[in-house]
């Protein structure tokens, strides 16, 4: 198992791509973003929240953890981003709480990491004004 439970649903859908069409072999996080940009709720909270774990954390907060790591990360997954912040959103995540998540990775990520990552949230959230 991944640290990174987005990755790891990345593989699976990667594999799922190729399973429906073997063209799909190199499909990308962009391009999944492209097709798909979100799943719907009910289907995020069964995959990554209560429905694996109904003790454990729900979608919305697994979201903003991976968010969490993906700006730490540098934010160099930019379409991971974008589309962990839909996710996020999709979720019930305030801007507030995304704003506090990229900003708290500050200190750990640094300043340049933080910065794309917020930038990268704010076209994801003026989308959905």
């Amino acid at each position: 198992m991944t640290d990174n439970p987005f990755a790891a649903w990345m593989g699976q859908m990667q594999d799922v791509a190729k399973a429906m069409n073997p063209a799909l072999e190199h499909f990308t996080p962009t391009g999944f973003e492209k097709l798909w940009p979100t799943m719907p709720p009910e289907l995020v909270e069964q995959f990554m929240g209560k429905g694996i774990s109904p003790e454990g954390l729900d979608a919305k907060t697994k979201m903003l953890l991976t968010l969490a790591g993906l700006t730490v990360l540098g934010a160099q997954a930019e379409a991971q981003v974008r589309i962990t912040v839909r996710q996020a959103v999709a979720q019930g995540a305030t801007k507030q709480e995304i704003a506090e998540t990229i900003g708290l990775m500050g200190l750990f990520g640094g300043l340049p990491a933080m910065n794309k990552a917020m930038e990268l949230a704010n076209e994801v959230l003026e989308e959905k004004e």
